[in-house]
């Protein structure tokens, strides 16, 4: 492709970023990233936010190559024919190539009373809402956070370190993602820290009041304030605009992680379906996808093949307030081994991987192509393989 190649990156996250900076390999690719806020937020820690340890914002001047240009507004839709990008202040960008990697948000579950009733945490400003919220209840009075998954043990955590009672209700199980050596670790934590933990099938939330989480065993919590951090969403700026997109609303790609409708978009991070077969949405695996995507571009701006993804794990770490976490260690394939580390070397290794989340995208942001990662070459094309095969056993549908 000859003269120079204009790339639009919608979403200034921790996939966005990467990506954004790995495209300034080339001197004739102009890159510009284009996001809600003025400000990175570092999603690992804003449950530190709630908390009062962290301000999860750090400046885009920090994390961004210089070559990149951002753009303060939010993209309302994408005409791929076109090559058009329209905001929501009236601006149209066109591209050459794009790079999808709006993130995820919370879920809008149909639960009744969640939306007048629950906060959030999800996003920067539910968790600014959501630290005012629990600064201004009286001392003693009770927070119910909802769910047991990262977001959820992080924050009720924060909060009963912060001296507050907190009761954790799961909706299943406390921290799926564990080893069950981890998880009767992770228990014993909260109960050190006085958090109420209801785990189980009966935990399932049924009905949120302004001051009470009722349990589909007919249980019901009360409590000052409600804290909703179960499931996630996606913007629907994929769906909105015409583009193939999962039962979620990720946008649906290959293995290359473009677009099945359109070579010339590329997804990547939380919002991101490679195969119907998503990776776990974390910060770790949004960056090496926004990797993987700026290389697939890449190689179509130099008439290459674009490689498929590729990706091993190794860890997935929660924290249990500012002095405990559990750093539990996995297979390639993202199962939980047997092996964690916890307590204070576990909140250590912690802080490292929050703080690495950024330090990448700050190294590639100077030196351009330097980020790598783990390579697994085994696992996911089997994950692949045996379920071409099951769709291929499956019996047909008669009508």
């Amino acid at each position: 492709m000859g003269g120079n190649t204009e790339v639009v990156v919608i979403g200034g996250g921790y996939a966005g970023v990467m990506a954004a900076n790995r495209l300034t390999q080339r001197d004739d690719v102009t890159v510009t990233v284009i996001n809600p806020r003025p400000s990175f937020v570092p999603r690992l820690r804003l449950h530190q936010l709630v908390g009062g340890s962290h301000p999860a914002v750090v400046r885009y001047e920090e994390v961004l190559a210089e070559r990149v240009r951002l753009v303060v507004d939010t993209v309302a839709r994408i005409d791929a024919p076109a090559r058009v990008v329209t905001l929501e202040s009236g601006t149209t960008v066109r591209y050459d190539h794009l790079i999808y990697a709006v993130g995820s948000t919370v879920a809008r579950p149909a639960v009744p009373g969640v939306a007048e009733h629950a906060h959030q945490v999800a996003e920067l400003e539910a968790a600014e809402r959501l630290r005012t919220a629990v600064a201004a209840l009286p001392a003693g009075v009770p927070v119910t956070v909802v769910g047991g998954g990262p977001v959820g043990i992080e924050t009720a955590a924060e909060l009963a370190e912060g001296g507050r009672p907190v009761t954790l209700v799961c909706g299943g199980v406390l921290g799926p993602y564990l080893h069950p050596r981890a998880r009767r670790s992770a228990a014993r934590r909260f109960a050190a820290l006085g958090v109420t933990v209801l785990d189980g099938p009966g935990t399932r939330v049924t009905e949120v009041t302004a001051d009470t989480v009722r349990l589909a065993d007919g249980r019901t919590v009360t409590g000052g304030l409600a804290v909703w951090t179960a499931g996630f969403g996606v913007p629907g700026l994929a769906a909105r605009s015409g583009l193939t997109t999962d039962a979620t609303g990720r946008l649906l790609t290959d293995e290359t992680l473009t677009s099945v409708d359109d070579e010339r978009i590329v997804a990547a991070g939380d919002s991101s379906a490679p195969s119907d077969l998503p990776f776990r949405m974390s910060a770790y695996v949004a960056g090496c996808l926004g990797a993987h995507a700026a290389d697939t571009v890449l190689a179509r701006i130099a008439g290459a093949r674009p490689a498929p993804v590729d990706m091993a794990f190794n860890a997935m770490c929660l924290s249990f307030g500012r002095r405990s976490a559990i750093f539990q260690i996995a297979h390639k394939d993202d199962r939980a081994m047997a092996i964690y580390v916890s307590g204070r070397a576990g909140a250590k290794l912690k802080e490292i991987a929050c703080t690495l989340s950024v330090k990448h995208l700050t190294e590639e942001a100077h030196k351009p192509g330097a980020h790598s990662w783990p390579k697994d070459g085994k696992h996911r094309p089997q994950r692949l393989r045996e379920r071409a095969v099951r769709t291929a056993d499956a019996p047909e549908q008669v009508a």
